[in-house]
């Protein structure tokens, strides 16, 4: 590289997020996860090579094309994922969802991002209708969950890396069917995919306490690539084979939200 260039170059890389893959590593199409598999698809995330998929009852590994790396088994009823540090963070909830009664067994699950070993599980009682979503922004993970019929309002809640309690949020705007199922942060706002008809997806400021609603699917996954342009799962049913799973591209949208491209 002549020196020049270099000089070009050096602020553009002083400028990258930490964590985030490079313009030419990350998936710019839809991608597919190979298979079927017996329940849905829960979430996706990233790491700088390889795509994690949560379908409830199996976790697999990917390359950024799609292709299978390895498989692995696990415990019913395994939601959404985010990546850090070389590690992969799935809430988990071995209990009942969305439960008057707060019948919940909430966990946080951690698996080695290099072969899906389990590594380690941590408790998140905080979460009585169930630990359903999960993503990390600013040395916090942020964990989200089920809701019980008639309840006013979601609840979020952050905890350190040891997965202390920091602080309990409840979220402007009201109810949302099941409560949250997926999570991330992008472009200084955090995103929340819900159920629904139709499904609904809330932008949340960094704080926390000012909401926006969008109609957008965005409840099997969502993860960011940067720059306004991130990735939200979609799936597939077939009584006779099972569940499919598949990433598309989406940019950020005023007056959307989200919209696919």
């Amino acid at each position: 590289m002549r020196r020049r260039d270099l000089a070009l170059a050096i602020p553009a890389l002083l400028c990258m997020k930490p964590g985030w893959a490079t313009e030419s590593s990350t998936p710019t199409g839809a991608v597919t996860c190979p298979g079927y598999y017996p329940h849905h698809l829960q979430g996706v995330c990233l790491d700088e090579e390889a795509i994690f998929w949560s379908f409830t009852t199996r976790m697999v590994k990917t390359d950024r094309a799609g292709k299978r790396i390895t498989e692995v088994p696990a415990a019913n009823h395994h939601g959404d994922l985010c990546h850090h540090d070389g590690k992969i963070y799935v809430a988990v909830n071995l209990g009942k969802f969305n439960d008057p009664g707060g019948k919940a067994d909430s966990w946080v699950y951690v698996y080695s991002a290099r072969d899906l070993t389990l590594l380690s599980r941590h408790p998140v009682p905080e979460l009585i209708y169930g630990a359903g979503g999960i993503a990390y922004h600013a040395g916090k993970f942020l964990v989200v969950g089920g809701l019980s019929p008639g309840s006013t309002a979601n609840r979020v809640y952050l905890y350190d890396p040891a997965f202390k309690l920091d602080r309990e949020i409840s979220l402007p705007g009201g109810y949302t069917l099941m409560g949250i199922q997926t999570a991330t942060f992008a472009d200084d706002h955090w995103w929340f995919g819900c159920y629904g008809e139709p499904k609904i997806l809330l932008k949340a400021n960094e704080a926390l306490n000012r909401v926006e609603h969008f109609q957008f699917d965005a409840s099997l996954g969502i993860v960011p690539t940067g720059m306004g342009r991130l990735l939200v799962a979609r799936g597939t049913h077939s009584r006779e084979r099972g569940h499919t799973g598949r990433l598309v591209p989406a940019s950020t949208d005023s007056r959307s939200g989200l919209v696919e491209r």
